[in-house]
């Protein structure tokens, strides 16, 4: 009796332990730490660091348990990457979980960003089996919220590229004509007086003194050749340059020119010299150019060309006679239509501007309809220069009117290749729109290839951003006062730049006083998130949905101003 006893209760309790052992009971919460919490979109994607604690004793030895990250929310839900173990009976290709002992394993993932998940659940979903047998693991709740403060980055807020005017309304053009004279000699030659150059110059400078719209001012430059001492050739350059100025100005006041004359001389022209010789064909130039890199001396460097025998004589008979001269200059300013008169004849008259100076009138105004209307006239008047087309899609871009924008920016793309110019803005433009509508790869590669458009450094901060670059966009954007200024230094962490930016934007709209609201609630100023969250929600009742669900702003969701502010 006592041995049938003994042997019943050895067979429940064989019994019992393998029923323990061929169960695994759910995990706790506290098994399982999810970084960051809650969890950060960067780079378009959310990622997660999941570690999971198995303690001694739970990983059954012929278990076989596949772990799936999977983040929830209203509209879906995406799986993440997942992980399967293996008890130390199992023959497999996992993880082996030990069995007596705890142990700690780490597991990564990415989900894909989608604006809902903002308010989401992230679960562990098991799979479990014990000797093929499915054994029911119930999902584990271990974070919830995505902080997507990345998401507020917009091709909206980046300013697109005008192909800018080349209006000048005053240019400067400079005319001149030698007077070249004999060796060691000052006086002025009829021959040299009355050479075509000489008279041209003149013609050019009387017409510019008549012409309404020119002014003109002239110069003497007065030289010597470098050979010849120093002394020598200040006094020689002196007296060319007065024997010229006297003769300049009687020309003046015989053609009734009232202009003034600067005059300067220069004792030895070791530029000049310079210069020609290295446009000249003399067999040992090169070794002439290094004596004048060497000796800085004048009297060295003459003595030591002097020297090169092989090559002085053709010096004195081809270079050092250009150098003996009176350089005169006439300096001829050319003005243009003023601002009003621009503006009158863009309204009235276009076909009198230039194709620079109609393009320069849309810029005299803040009336995107008057900029519109002076594009249209100019694509009629220059159709085959592409700038119109491309700011006509500007305007549109602007008015997030972005199909009509794709139209003008192809337009103008195609008449800078008809004219085979290139069209850097339109490229720009291109990319922006390629942003705009979520495709980052393509938008990057068309704006990677720009490198003359001032407003390609905004473009390349979204970029970054959107990349999850932080720093390089902050660098990029630090003197750029935009909502995507402002947001590059938040997601940086630099919030005192981020607040002297915000305080430069000129007309803030409704995410500008949002992003106020974010540097207050990232640095503990309540007042600031008040202040910021009202004004962004007067100004566009809708943030109030996004205030639900920013857990940015989760620790002010119990205060007055908040429960108002989303009621």
């Amino acid at each position: 009796m006592k041995k049938t006893a003994t042997l019943f209760l050895a067979g429940v309790m064989a019994l019992l332990l393998a029923s323990c052992a061929g169960t695994l009971k759910p995990l706790d919460s506290k098994q399982v730490t999810v970084d960051p919490q809650p969890l950060v979109l960067r780079g378009g994607q959310v990622p997660a660091t999941i570690t999971v604690r198995f303690p001694a004793k739970w990983f059954n030895k012929n278990a076989t348990v596949r772990i799936t990250p999977v983040l929830k929310y209203a509209t879906g839900e995406k799986w993440g990457t997942a992980y399967t173990f293996q008890g130390e009976s199992v023959r497999g290709n996992a993880q082996t979980v030990a069995f007596k002992t705890p142990s700690t394993h780490v597991l990564n993932s990415d989900f894909p960003w989608d604006p809902a998940m903002r308010n989401s659940e992230l679960v562990l979903m098991f799979n479990a089996t014990i000797k093929g047998k499915t054994v029911n693991l119930p999902d584990l709740k271990i974070g919830e919220g995505v902080i997507a403060t990345e998401s507020l980055a917009d091709a909206r807020f980046v300013t697109p590229a005008i192909a800018p005017d080349k209006f000048q309304r005053i240019i400067k053009e400079n005319y001149d004509a030698n007077i070249h004279f004999l060796i060691q000699q000052a006086n002025l030659r009829s021959g040299e007086l009355n050479s075509a150059d000489v008279r041209e110059w003149k013609n050019i400078v009387e017409s510019a003194h008549i012409t309404p719209n020119q002014k003109v001012d002239v110069e003497v430059q007065a030289y010597a050749s470098p050979d010849g001492g120093l002394e020598l050739n200040e006094k020689l350059a002196e007296r060319r340059e007065q024997n010229t100025s006297d003769y300049l100005r009687r020309e003046l006041k015989r053609m009734d020119v009232d202009a003034p004359v600067a005059a300067h001389y220069t004792a030895q022209d070791w530029e000049g010299f310079k210069a020609l010789v290295e446009q000249s064909n003399l067999q040992d130039k090169d070794l002439v150019l290094r004596v004048l890199a060497m000796y800085p001396d004048p009297e060295v460097r003459e003595r030591e060309i002097k020297n090169i025998s092989s090559v002085f004589s053709q010096l004195a008979d081809e270079i050092l006679p250009q150098l003996r001269r009176s350089r005169l200059v006439a300096n001829i300013q050319i003005i243009g239509k003023s601002d009003k008169e621009i503006s009158d004849l863009a309204a009235t008259r276009p076909a009198q501007l230039s194709i620079d100076e109609i393009l320069y009138a849309a810029t005299l105004t803040d009336d995107r309809g008057a900029q519109e209307k002076i594009y249209s006239t100019t694509t009629s008047l220059f159709p085959r220069d592409y700038r119109a087309f491309n700011n006509l899609g500007v305007l549109a871009y602007q008015n997030e009117n972005y199909g009509l924008a794709a139209q003008y920016f192809d337009k103008a793309q195609a008449v800078a290749s008809a004219a085979g110019v290139t069209a850097e803005e339109v490229q720009m433009n291109q990319g922006l729109l390629k942003l705009q509508s979520g495709d980052l790869s393509q938008g990057k590669t068309l704006i990677g290839q720009v490198s003359n458009v001032p407003e390609v450094n905004e473009a390349l901060g979204l970029i970054y951003m959107q990349e999850g670059r932080y720093a390089e966009a902050a660098r990029e954007l630090y003197n750029t006062p935009t909502n995507n200024g402002i947001l590059a230094q938040i997601l940086n962490q630099d919030y005192n730049r981020a607040m002297q930016l915000l305080e430069q934007v000129v007309r803030p709209d409704a995410q500008t006083h949002y992003l106020r609201a974010l540097i207050g609630a990232r640095t503990a100023q309540t007042d600031l998130v008040s202040e910021g969250l009202t004004a962004a929600v007067q100004a566009d009742p809708s943030l109030a949905l996004r205030l639900k669900d920013d857990r940015d702003f989760a620790k002010y969701r119990t205060m007055p101003f908040f429960s108002t502010l989303v009621r």
